[in-house]
């Protein structure tokens, strides 16, 4: 059952309907995609820049229009996509990355989520290169499913893990704010 489910997943994000809601750093985003038989709308996207480079476009999808964290965090599925659009991003600047914004997600407390955290950041191990697109699907109560270049690379079980990681992008200490803003429609 679980082979089906996440068969019908990679179907379904191979299968997205090309309708784009806009192109965001040279990045084309969708205006919808289906997971698992639902459609989700674009809530946002943005761009996670340093130093005056682009780094990422990221993008919110959502069943309908969200505007808070407290807001994302109830909805039954949720899919934050990454698209790589920096030759810069390596596997270890990932890594480094995500970590940081599991400790500002956290509140430097990352005691409980531990082995998610290491569990998730095996999925970075293989090399990034710019055109690279990460899609993490959120379920409330089950956590994430994680695709890289809409093949599954695997997944994390535990709710308190799910809103640590919407939490580097939407929470008080997110990676980026404007980005923060542009996923929450701001």
């Amino acid at each position: 059952m679980k082979i089906l489910s996440v068969l019908t997943l990679t179907a379904s994000l191979l299968v997205s309907p090309f309708l784009h809601a806009k192109i965001v750093s040279g990045v084309d985003v969708q205006e919808t995609i289906t997971i698992q038989s639902q459609d989700l709308v674009l809530n946002g996207a943005g761009v996670r820049s340093k130093f005056f480079m682009d780094l990422y476009v990221g993008s919110l999808y959502l069943p309908t229009s969200q505007d808070s964290l407290a807001t994302v965090l109830e909805q039954s599925v949720a899919v934050i996509r990454l698209n790589i659009t920096s030759g810069m991003i390596t596997s270890d600047k990932m890594i480094d990355a995500i970590n940081d914004g599991f400790y500002s997600a956290t509140n430097a407390d990352i005691s409980t989520l531990k082995a998610e955290i290491s569990q998730f950041m095996g999925l970075f191990n293989a090399e990034i290169k710019q055109g690279d697109q990460f899609t993490f699907v959120l379920t409330k109560d089950g956590g994430v499913t994680s695709f890289k270049n809409d093949k599954p690379q695997g997944e994390v079980k535990g709710e308190l893990f799910r809103q640590a990681l919407i939490k580097i992008w939407l929470g008080d200490e997110p990676a980026q704010d404007s980005l923060k803003q542009s996923l929450l429609g701001h």
